[in-house]
């Protein structure tokens, strides 16, 4: 089964994501579980954990259709300590309020090295910080988003997500969400079925598909390499509809959200449809 769905807001609380996400026709949904752009939010309460629950029990959203991410401040490959001890902690925190809401896996964006260590130095602390993240709590996946390699921003390139696999010790609980715009910003060619068959594959060759535990679905705004992280509507930008039909019909890609972000959420419902259709094909 194809779990298609976006990043829905949690305003009020994640109890509501899966109520926002039933609304546009979702079969999965990302969400926060805290304030993106905050250090630090209240725990979570006991009658938030069990509204959350039922919400998506009742709506029909299992664990493995949901992609949480966690905070945009968060850089587990910070070239200084106290960067970096700030963001374990915080990584561990968003770990565990997962693991309080009975998810299963956390998307989060690999790291930067700030220009100021080289580029393994860093791969091997997001690899150290995971580590430390998997023994400090249980039954949560981390999950490697891809980037579009803006700035000092590691993950673009497919051996920097086998580099930091390689050195997680716990192989079990690690692994990796492809972000379609982030791909083709990053150079990885996906506006045709052919093009597809060989980034997919070579990202098989390279990091593994078994790791593969989510799907960030959007267009791309700039084109092919331009390392430029900004979405478009499905078909209205560079990339192009093709990749998305590809991924629908594709059974490699069963059983994992499928998650848009793409920019206009009063677009949700139809994209959500048209990846639907394309499944049916």
């Amino acid at each position: 089964m194809k779990y298609f769905g976006a990043h829905v807001s949690a305003a009020g609380g994640p109890e509501n994501a899966p109520l926002n996400a039933r609304r546009i026709g979702a079969t999965g949904f990302a969400l926060f579980t805290k304030n993106q752009r905050q250090w630090q939010a209240p725990p979570l309460g006991a009658a938030q954990i069990e509204a959350f629950r039922r919400n998506c029990e009742e709506a029909g959203y299992a664990p493995q259709s949901i992609l949480p991410h966690d905070s945009y401040l968060i850089n587990l490959g910070h070239p200084d300590q106290e960067g970096l001890e700030k963001s374990r902690a915080a990584f561990v925190d968003e770990m565990s309020r997962c693991e309080a809401l009975g998810l299963d896996r956390l998307n989060f964006h690999p790291g930067s090295h700030l220009n100021r260590i080289p580029v393994d130095k860093c791969l091997d602390r997001i690899a150290e910080s995971i580590n430390i993240a998997l023994d400090k709590t249980h039954g949560v996946t981390a999950v490697i988003e891809n980037t579009a390699g803006q700035g000092s921003n590691l993950g673009f390139e497919f051996e920097h997500l086998a580099h930091i696999i390689d050195k997680v010790e716990d192989k079990s609980r690690v692994g990796f969400c492809i972000d379609t715009c982030h791909a083709f910003a990053a150079g990885y060619d996906l506006r045709t079925a052919e093009a597809c068959d060989d980034s997919f594959a070579r990202l098989d060759r390279i990091v593994g598909l078994k790791y593969l535990r989510g799907m960030h679905l959007n267009d791309a705004l700039k084109v092919m390499g331009s390392r430029v992280d900004r979405h478009a509507p499905l078909g209205k930008g560079t990339l192009g509809v093709e990749c998305f039909r590809y991924i629908a019909r594709d059974p490699r890609f069963d059983g994992i959200p499928l998650i848009l972000e793409t920019p206009d959420e009063s677009l949700w419902p139809e994209e959500i449809a048209l990846l639907k259709r394309f499944a049916e094909e």
